[in-house]
């Protein structure tokens, strides 16, 4: 990202951090919209809307509009973030050997609409994040043992928050998908997605290079096409470290 003039910015989304093909990741562009409009580790909650997909490799406007921090293509409106005073609900921990094995059941070995996704897309070790969620029954939830690369450090060496938001992302849509507490009406099918239309969350402590951590989701709800789901990222002793909540929309058909 490059300043200019006044509050505004303009942003590049890398191709490494790719949702849907030709994309943007949406855990990954909340998580740097909200560090944009709150400052780094300010620890306050955010929550940011994604109206239209965000280009790869193309500069973006991104400007302060009172409280609120909105993100254009041009005309097209793409995003905002606004901080919310909102108490967020993590699920329950999940020991890190625990989630580790639940990786086993990860639905998307079996069908994966969007493979080369940055946080679980099937990406080669320490290009993507690789967080595979499978169920664990006993918590009525979908878990992942996280084991963040060394690479997705900033200048300085700390893993940003748009790494951390990533993280919170996909979890939550795959707690729809065979996850314990799925709702009993139709679920996604091998190989089928949503798009992440809103994800408000809240980052109270740094995550670490080559550090291990839960990252655990479940369905909170779901209004015929909208899936809803929370999830949050554990040190191994159980400490909180993020949550979140995300609202999906199943495509059409």
């Amino acid at each position: 990202m490059t300043t200019a003039a006044g509050l505004q910015t303009v942003l590049t989304v890398p191709e490494r951090f790719r949702g849907p093909e030709g994309t943007a990741n949406g855990g990954w562009i909340s998580g740097t919209l909200a560090g944009v409009l709150t400052g780094a580790s300010d620890g306050s909650a955010v929550e940011v809307t994604l109206h239209k997909p965000v280009p790869l490799e193309k500069e973006l406007g991104v400007a302060h509009v009172g409280n609120t921090l909105a993100l254009g293509d041009g005309d097209r409106h793409l995003a905002e973030a606004i901080p919310v005073a909102e108490s967020l609900t993590p699920p329950p921990f999940v020991p890190f050997t625990d989630a580790a094995r639940a990786e086993a059941g990860f639905a998307g070995l079996r069908g994966h609409a969007i493979a080369g996704c940055f946080a679980c897309g099937l990406r080669e070790p320490g290009d993507g994040l690789r967080i595979f969620p499978g169920p664990v029954p006993e918590a009525g939830a979908v878990a992942a043992g996280w084991r963040v690369p060394a690479n997705v450090t900033d200048e300085d060496g700390v893993v940003p928050e748009s790494i951390v938001w990533a993280a919170l992302d996909c979890v939550t849509f795959w707690a729809h998908f065979g996850g314990p507490g799925a709702p009993a009406e139709p679920q996604p099918q091998p190989g089928q997605s949503a798009l992440l239309g809103r994800l408000t969350a809240q980052v109270y402590r740094r995550v670490y290079p080559l550090g291990r951590y839960s990252v655990v989701g479940r369905v909170s709800g779901r209004d015929g096409r909208k899936l809803f789901g929370e999830s949050a990222v554990y040190e191994v002793d159980g400490t909180l470290v993020a949550a979140a909540k995300a609202t999906w929309i199943v495509p059409r058909g």
